[in-house]
């Protein structure tokens, strides 16, 4: 670990009501990264006619301002895809199309297909073997005999608190491992402490995802950054270079390290509304997307996940979040709003990449605004009944 990576991650700020745009697009810059190339066939998506964007959408009965709930939540990039299909394109602040944006827990649906893949492939023999097989860990500590499935629908049993407005806890100290402060990354994961039954409690858990990614490299026995440039950066023709940003170790912070531009996050929306098929090839297995975005047990019923002792509202799938209500709706969902939301009923993909400066500095919805952010974006796909 460099001063210099010290001093930056000092410097971020994060969740303390400060400014993040100044960071969030130049991650690469700031922190250790691995590199993905651009594919070597890239695939520019097809643009449209321009559709306009709702003036106002309803949250809580009130309507509200589009325009000013993009700049309240310092909105970098909007993103709107019908039929796979560019209809708007907005970016601000220090976005651009050009910009790879750190998008923290949207990278989790990422690691999400990369499992699926790798079970596909061979290397994994299935979700319900205990990733303790394939990853390092203490006996008798958290993922001990736990199975893949449970760690992938956040329920393993492993004791956690995701609140980012309180500097003692568990998430807070996954950032200060990122840093190699008490260890690496695998380290972390190695000595986590079970607290309930495995699937029984839904509680939204990022070192869940660092396992994940854990699993990932050992199963297939190349980085994650490695593995996800052939499976899915060169398959589906993206067109800019990736960036996993990496703990001293070279582990890829597997539950939020990830940075793309909005046109290649939209990529993963589109391949699982198309249920994991990609112009004409199958690159996720079908099977693998449709559980990842179904709720398959009562502890994942929207409302029934837990969130730094919060309930958002929202069912949970394989490291995706399901909106309530019958359209099968699905979303990949990052802290300071980022956003790859999938409503396979209109047709539409969108991606909000943001840096909502009041995101952590509470508990609460009136700063983190995630449920309102759903009821923005659905307000955009639903629009005109297109």
């Amino acid at each position: 670990m460099t001063d210099q990576q010290q001093l930056t991650m000092a410097d971020l700020g994060l969740f303390t009501g400060a400014p993040q745009h100044d960071h969030f697009c130049r991650m690469k810059d700031l922190l250790s990264a691995r590199e993905m190339a651009p594919a070597a066939q890239p695939y520019v998506w097809p643009e449209g006619e321009a559709i306009d964007l709702p003036e106002t959408y309803v949250f809580d009965g009130t309507p509200r301002s589009g325009k000013g709930f993009l700049a309240d939540t310092d909105t970098a990039a909007l993103l709107v895809l019908v039929d796979g299909v560019v209809r708007h394109e907005s970016y601000y602040l220090t976005g651009g199309p050009d910009v790879q944006w750190l998008s923290m827990s949207v990278a989790k649906s990422f690691v999400s297909a990369l499992v699926g893949i790798a079970v596909a492939e061979g290397h994994i023999a299935g979700v319900d073997e205990p990733i303790s097989s394939y990853v390092p860990v203490r006996p008798g500590s958290a993922y001990d005999g736990v199975s893949i499935r449970d760690v992938l629908q956040m329920s393993s049993g492993a004791r956690w608190n995701e609140d980012y407005s309180d500097v003692t806890s568990d998430v807070f100290r996954l950032s200060a491992a990122t840093m190699g402060v008490g260890g690496t990354l695998d380290d972390f994961v190695a000595r986590m402490v079970r607290e309930s039954e495995p699937s029984t409690v839904c509680r939204y858990n990022s070192g869940e995802t660092q396992a994940l990614g854990a699993l990932v490299a050992r199963a297939t026995g190349r980085p994650v950054a490695e593995y996800m440039r052939e499976k899915l950066c060169e398959p589906l023709g993206m067109t800019s270079a990736g960036y996993w940003l990496l703990d001293p170790a070279g582990t890829e912070f597997a539950f939020g390290g990830l940075n793309l531009t909005a046109r290649d996050y939209a990529r993963i929306g589109e391949l699982y509304r198309g249920g994991g098929r990609w112009q004409g090839r199958q690159i996720v297995p079908a099977e693998w997307v449709r559980d990842s975005v179904t709720v398959t047990a009562p502890h994942l019923k929207p409302g029934r996940p837990v969130i730094g002792g919060q309930h958002p509202g929202l069912g949970y799938g394989y490291q995706w979040w399901i909106p309530d209500g019958d359209r099968g709706e699905f979303t990949a969902i990052g802290v300071y709003n980022q956003f790859v939301h999938v409503d396979p009923a209109a047709r539409t993909t969108i991606v909000k990449l943001s840096a909502n400066r009041r995101y952590g500095t509470s508990a609460e919805e009136s700063t983190n605004r995630e449920r309102e952010t759903i009821a923005f974006l659905r307000a955009i796909a639903r629009h005109d009944d297109r």
